[in-house]
């Protein structure tokens, strides 16, 4: 995941000197929409139900064979 401060980001200022835009290399944009995929995923599945991980360790057992 990447980290805010390792960005590096340049603002586009309109004529007010307010930021309204920003500028990311492609590496770091591209990271960002996973890292949000990956959000939206946790998001979406908070609600699912859990079993134990021994239940869960016997089940990936039992499927293998």
């Amino acid at each position: 995941m990447l980290k805010i401060k390792e960005l590096d980001i340049q603002y586009i200022t309109n004529e007010s000197g307010e930021r309204s835009g920003v500028i990311l290399s492609i590496e770091d944009f591209e990271n960002l929409l996973k890292d949000l995929e990956d959000l939206v995923l946790v998001a979406e599945q908070h609600n699912e139900p859990t079993i134990p991980h021994e239940e869960l360790k016997k089940e990936l057992k039992r499927d293998s064979t």
